[in-house]
């Protein structure tokens, strides 16, 4: 039996708390501090950088070596290796798919892409330049309107077909978006094609041209997919757990993590990366952008490089550094300004000591903004392509929290600032502050 191991708090009044200390399977040890509120004091933690919100099994990650683990497999060997949907189904159950049980996944998602015909009129509610992440929120959120005979959260089938009708359906809505943004008619998915390859042909067909997807296209973007799936308990997760923990349906609580990745310290990465460029304009501006980048007294920053929780390099980048410079050969588009200033850009930052020194290696949004404008996807929906990728991950963790024994509804307390207790003062009694 494991020794207990416990750390002690000892307070100003003599008050000594035992705090037990906990393993994970990998990673540092977590003292648990619930013991705290007995004393009726809490921890002060902005942003929760060092906060266990909760206990799961899904995805690890190591900033300091550069690991990302899904279920115990490095991402690298995955996205090399593995296909989206066979990552989907490692995600939800906890464990990649014999061939049987990867054909019945695979069915069971292709009957569910269809979404309810009255959900189209939901789109002419909103302007056609209604930036697509907003319709995205209001559209997912909308499913459990139409979608209300599977919402008992207590009964894991209806959580299962749930997750299945997420997983199949948020590409068909986020394709909606772009066909209307840009005025087409939507195109229905042909379940003849695979995940990827079918969100392209709604993405790019049209009633009177057919779209053949390039393979090495669609293995490009299927990557993407992978690499984004899941990324433990980032501020979209954090969000969908949260609104989860209260009981919500699964529809609003993605709904909720979609709001929360439309924000562009979170999910606009990639699309920050393309507009610095336009904002470097030439190759030849490159070397003022990055001494401009080197001084503090400067606002500009390089977009792309560096991560908040990778300390080392990117392993998702790695990946992606292949993929990009696969789709530019195999577009021909080597030669094309834009990317010409990219791949400069990375070739200056690597070689430099103020980066090399700082490990501010380029990172996976680096790369994969500019495979998707290769790729012809619009800026606006580079986000709604994160959001596709992330379903999976976000409605596998609401799955975790909601059978979990210690689920509790989450309620942070805060460290209050404002006045003390005072009277009220009628309007004639008051004078002037």
């Amino acid at each position: 039996m494991e020794k207990k191991r416990i750390a002690t708090l000892s307070l100003e009044d003599g008050t000594e708390i035992e705090l037990p200390i906990m393993s994970g399977t990998l990673g540092p040890d977590v003292i648990d501090i619930r013991n705290l509120a007995k004393t009726g004091m809490f921890t002060y933690d902005p942003g929760f950088l060092s906060t266990a919100s909760c206990s799961s099994g899904i995805t690890y990650i190591d900033g300091e070596l550069g690991c990302l683990y899904y279920r115990g497999y490095p991402i690298e060997q995955l996205a090399e290796q593995s296909s989206f949907l066979e990552v989907c189904h490692l995600l939800l159950y906890g464990e990649l798919p014999m061939a049987a049980e990867k054909q019945k996944f695979e069915s069971e998602i292709n009957r569910r892409t269809m979404v309810h015909d009255q959900l189209m009129s939901f789109y002419k509610g909103f302007r056609r330049d209604a930036h697509p992440m907003a319709v995205m929120v209001g559209v997912v959120g909308a499913l459990s309107a139409f979608y209300h005979d599977t919402l008992d959260i207590t009964n894991p089938e209806h959580r299962e077909v749930s997750a299945l009708r997420l997983i199949a359906k948020v590409p068909t809505i986020a394709a909606m978006c772009y066909k209307y943004n840009i005025g087409h008619p939507f195109m229905y998915p042909d379940n003849r094609l695979g995940y990827v390859e079918n969100f392209l042909h709604m993405m790019f067909a049209t009633p009177c041209e057919q779209y053949v997807a390039n393979p090495k296209l669609v293995r490009a973007l299927e990557r993407i997919f992978i690499l984004h799936a899941d990324h433990e308990q980032n501020a979209s997760t954090s969000t969908v757990r949260l609104a989860g923990s209260s009981g919500a349906n699964p529809f609003a609580c993605v709904a909720a993590g979609i709001a929360a990745l439309w924000g562009p310290a979170h999910g606009g990465a990639n699309e920050a990366v393309l507009k610095m460029l336009e904002e470097i304009g030439d190759i030849s501006q490159i070397p003022k952008f990055v001494a401009r980048a080197k001084d503090r007294k400067d606002s500009f920053r390089l977009m792309g490089f560096g991560h908040r929780v990778y300390r080392n390099v990117d392993p998702r980048a790695r990946v992606m550094r292949e993929t990009c410079y696969e789709v530019l050969a195999e577009l021909g588009l080597q030669n094309d300004r834009m990317f010409e200033m990219a791949m400069e850009l990375e070739r200056v930052a690597l070689q430099d000591d103020y980066f090399i020194e700082r490990k501010l290696y380029p990172n996976v949004d680096f790369y994969s903004g500019i495979v998707l404008k290769a790729l012809n996807v619009p800026l606006n929906m580079f986000t709604v392509i994160f959001a596709i990728a992330r379903t999976i991950g976000w409605i596998s963790q609401w799955n975790e929290m909601i059978s979990d024994s210690e689920r509790k509804i989450g309620r942070p307390r805060q460290l209050y600032r404002g006045p003390e207790r005072r009277d009220f003062v009628p309007i004639s009694e008051r004078t002037k502050r």
